[in-house]
């Protein structure tokens, strides 16, 4: 198999999601940081690309619309994390007076509100979302996810308009 062939590099999409999902739950349950909302919804996200990649790599489409079309719904769902990441960086980077109230957690607010209300109130971003628990080379999870995530969307962004 080709390291350029549409089959590797989704199957090389689909293990990365596998690997940055493995890291945060390892965040998560053994390191015991809790995840704010933002970091949740950034979650969805790499989910979802890992999900199509793992379609798209057991499909191994031989037509190239339909290689474009999981391409195009990958890089879509990579997008939204690293919109996510950009605001979760943009908070944490507030003069301390300009940082949201803590509020509720997620939880709470799946229970009592709307999907609608939740996703605006997730996005706003609180508190919570504004504080740098974990660091790596200086460096904010975040930013660090931040970054990862462009990487996953530059990588989905070729594969989408490359030559087949």
């Amino acid at each position: 198999m080709q390291w350029r062939s549409y089959r590797f590099v989704s199957g090389l999409l689909f293990l990365a999601s596998v690997a940055g999902m493995s890291f945060a739950l390892y965040l998560e349950h053994v390191q015991g940081l809790e995840p704010c909302p933002l970091c949740v919804f950034q979650r969805i996200g790499l989910i979802g690309l890992g999900l199509i990649s793992l379609i798209a790599f057991l499909h191994h489409p031989k037509n190239n619309v339909l290689k474009r079309i999981y391409s195009f719904l990958g890089l879509v769902t990579i997008s939204w994390s690293v919109g996510v990441a950009a605001r979760h960086v943009w908070l944490q980077n507030l003069p301390k007076d300009q940082v949201p109230s803590c509020g509720p957690g997620l939880d709470y607010w799946v229970d009592t509100l709307p999907l609608k209300a939740v996703f605006e109130n997730v996005l706003k971003g609180s508190g919570e979302c504004a504080m740098v628990d974990w660091t790596f080379l200086g460096q904010s999870l975040p930013v660090w996810s931040l970054l990862f995530f462009s990487v996953l969307a530059l990588i989905s962004l070729w594969q989408l308009f490359r030559k087949y």
